[in-house]
């Protein structure tokens, strides 16, 4: 049976992760990237659902009754960039090994993708799957103009679904455009110093 809900998508996508992969070696890039996003799933899971893990990302969706209050869903998602920041550097500390892959982990960064709107639970082949259009609009997102690495990006409906005051926080206005979909509005939070902080 099919059926909407109401709720927040979450992507948390690996920065970097295509040239890393394609110069590194295959017996140690790949199980790199697979740490780093069991570390991210930690930390979403079991706040969220996970719904597929997809390459170098990580698709997670909760429905609004199990986000209470919904500004925790930040925090959830400062956690996945903290334990991140954390393994990466695990696997940079790692003197033991030389290779190319964990000599360069330091390249790969973290961003994430929230927004907050309307899905369609179906069974595909016997495997459930969401759709609509902003789930369309929640993987569309990760093609974006933002000239960062690491951050988080909150469409307007996802800051207003979690109740917060851009004009008291540290969130950056922006906009992307669609084909489709238009102009949407969202908000930036730069992770680098998170990123620096958890480096140090």
């Amino acid at each position: 049976m099919s059926h909407t809900e109401d709720g927040v998508l979450v992507l948390a996508d690996i920065s970097g992760f295509t040239a890393f992969v394609t110069t590194t070696e295959l017996e140690h890039g790949p199980p790199i990237i697979a740490a780093l996003l069991e570390q991210v799933i930690e930390r979403l899971a079991p706040l969220l659902e996970i719904q597929e893990v997809e390459g170098d990302a990580v698709f997670a969706l909760a429905s609004d009754q199990a986000v209470v209050p919904p500004a925790r869903l930040l925090d959830v998602l400062d956690d996945a960039f903290a334990a991140f920041c954390a393994r990466r550097r695990e696997i940079e500390a790692n003197q033991r090994c030389g290779c190319v892959a964990c000599r360069n982990v330091g390249m790969l960064d973290l961003k994430i993708v929230a927004h907050h709107g309307r899905f369609l639970r179906q069974s595909v082949g016997g495997r459930g799957q969401v759709a609509g259009a902003d789930v369309i609009l929640a993987h569309q997102l990760l093609k974006n103009r933002v000239a960062k690495r690491a951050y988080v990006l909150l469409t307007e409906a996802a800051v207003r679904w979690m109740g917060l005051d851009t004009a008291q926080s540290d969130l950056a206005e922006h906009v992307e455009r669609y084909e489709h979909l238009g102009d949407v509005r969202c908000f930036v939070r730069d992770e680098a110093p998170l990123t620096s902080l958890a480096a140090a």
